[in-house]
């Protein structure tokens, strides 16, 4: 969280429960290579991680800074915090993603934007000078970008090779032709609610893929099995029922 948010803002929360989730995840990354190599020794053995554990491992470049150079990463915003210029920049319309911190890159950016005198710029033409000038790089770029729209920019950048995106609210994610082709959200059928829409998995297996079930029960759905293994006959659950107790 230190290192989230806008330069002296204090600390800020991501917007996802990323610690709970990406345990998860390496936890069943453990389990598949300790399957892999039960394969090999025939031993079975404990996996074990932590949301402390996956917290840091996805500090990742973050905390090398530290590691390596014991540089204490700070509040960069929605900028990178080394490679300039990579961040949002505002559109007629919204907002982008611009990835250009190479200088091939920052070239073909500058020729997309028509700012081609900003690749050969003394404060712009390196890594290390755009970094120390990178408020100033970024309002140049912002103030071409506020011209067109987010669509007009990603595909005019798309076609210079520069990396981008849009920059979505949730229900222009699921509308998105890309995400409605992947087919992450499909329908389910629910007993009480009808027909849902929920998202699914990320991992695509060719010869079983994934699908959705119906598979959480309403409540109450289990009273009369388990009164009848606890060894309840019909006749007295049926009374339970009348008196109110189930």
């Amino acid at each position: 969280m230190s290192i989230t948010g806008l330069p002296g803002q204090g600390p800020v929360r991501a917007g996802i429960a990323v610690a709970d989730v990406t345990a998860g995840v390496f936890c069943a990354m453990g389990i598949l290579v300790a399957l892999l190599e039960r394969e090999q020794s025939g031993q079975g053995q404990w996996v074990h991680t932590s949301l402390l554990a996956a917290q840091i491992a996805l500090l990742d470049f973050q905390a090398a800074r530290w590691l390596l150079n014991q540089e204490v990463p700070e509040q960069a915003g929605n900028n990178h915090p080394t490679a300039v210029p990579t961040g949002v920049f505002a559109t007629a319309d919204g907002h982008i993603n611009i990835a250009a911190s190479g200088n091939d890159l920052f070239g073909r950016l500058c020729k997309a934007l028509g700012t081609e005198y900003l690749a050969t710029h003394p404060d712009y033409s390196g890594g290390r000078v755009r970094l120390r000038n990178r408020d100033r790089l970024n309002a140049e770029i912002e103030s071409i970008t506020r011209g067109r729209t987010s669509a007009e920019w990603i595909e005019r950048l798309n076609l210079a090779g520069v990396p981008c995106g849009p920059i979505y609210r949730i229900d222009e994610v699921f509308a998105d032709p890309q995400v409605q082709h992947i087919g992450i959200a499909r329908e389910i059928g629910h007993p009480m609610r009808g027909s849902q829409r929920l998202v699914g998995q990320a991992v695509e297996l060719s010869r079983t893929p994934w699908s959705l079930r119906m598979s959480t029960p309403e409540k109450g759905d289990s009273t009369d099995s388990v009164l009848a293994q606890l060894g309840f006959d019909n006749a007295a659950i049926s009374k339970l029922r009348r008196d109110g107790v189930v």
